[in-house]
């Protein structure tokens, strides 16, 4: 490392609140306590939060990752994951008599209830959200084939057929863009003025507070650097909301070790954030790999507090 980089400044712009929020924090946890009260190994349908590092990470302690219960043993216990699983797969749990620990996030499991809800009362239900995603699956999963319909974007929105414009609702993946959601929204209930909506907006506090510290950190960042998994919908919609409100560039990143410090050059105010499922240890890293080469100055910009905090359940509370 010559002595210009090493004494070039570089203005951090650090986003708060980032990183891992209260339902990723329960799953991880649930995880944690199922092999300490278990032993391992314990199963987990689908990655329990969507980062690779925390996934790693488990499986070193003894998790084991599947997509489906099949690959389960009938002595095991199982874990779904933070994202939701559909009835079908609690059913299957069920018939095979499996231990199984949900930790399906609370606020997912809001959207859940809305939807089954909206179908008891004979409405049809309108989700917002991204195909294959695993909360969209697993909501998708609530309802009889048919009760409900993906609308992904403003032009679906534009273009969805309904069964009964009287009797429609709508309900969104909790990870969307906010921006994004709004507009989708706006659309349908300008075609279906009978449109029934959550009393709350279904997008979580955790998403809608990490793209509110994008927003403010953007407008003076020469470039945006999210930390998360590719896989991450939270941490992707970061980078779209960052190039959305001004960031001279934006890119997501697994980790420091990853980035190409030529993305650098020329880049005086860096921002940096972490998508929900991300823990903060990564963003230590990458700090840490930036102040080895420049001379670095943190400025934290922080638009709220967060204080929520989710209960583990009931079999794994002490």
């Amino acid at each position: 490392m010559n002595e210009a980089a090493a004494t070039r400044r570089l203005t951090v712009l650090l986003a708060s609140p980032r990183g891992f929020c209260a339902g990723v924090e329960r799953a991880i946890a649930i995880v944690e306590r199922a092999l300490e009260s278990y032993g391992a190994p314990v199963y987990v349908r689908h990655e329990i939060v969507h980062n690779r590092f925390v996934v790693e990470r488990l499986e070193a302690m003894g998790a084991v990752f599947v997509e489906e219960l099949d690959n389960v043993p009938a002595d095991a216990p199982v874990v779904f994951s933070a994202h939701g699983v559909a009835k079908a797969v609690v059913a299957e749990a069920s018939r095979r008599k499996l231990l199984y620990l949900d930790a399906t996030c609370p606020l997912v499991s809001k959207v859940h209830h809305e939807a089954s809800r909206h179908h008891t009362q004979g409405r049809h239900v309108l989700l917002i959200g991204h195909r294959g995603h695993p909360e969209v699956v697993g909501t998708m999963g609530q309802l009889p084939p048919g009760a409900i319909t993906l609308v992904e974007t403003v032009e679906d929105a534009q273009a969805i057929e309904v069964p009964d414009a009287a009797k429609l609702a709508y309900t969104t993946q909790t990870t969307l863009s906010v921006d994004e959601a709004a507009g989708v929204i706006q659309v349908l209930r300008k075609r279906f003025p009978m449109l029934n909506g959550p009393k709350t907006d279904d997008i979580c506090y955790a998403t809608t507070n990490r793209q509110q510290a994008v927003k403010a950190i953007a407008p003076s960042a020469d470039l945006v650097i999210v930390l998360g998994s590719p896989n991450s919908s939270n941490a992707r919609r970061l980078v779209e909301v960052a190039l959305a409100h001004g960031a001279g560039a934006a890119f997501l990143l697994s980790r420091a070790a990853e980035l190409d410090l030529g993305l650098l050059d020329g880049v005086e105010r860096l921002g940096i954030t972490a998508g929900a499922s991300t823990p903060e240890e990564l963003v230590r890293e990458l700090i840490e790999a930036l102040k080895r080469r420049y001379a670095v100055e943190i400025e934290e910009v922080t638009v709220t507090k967060e204080t929520t905090h989710f209960k583990l359940p009931r079999a794994l509370a002490v």
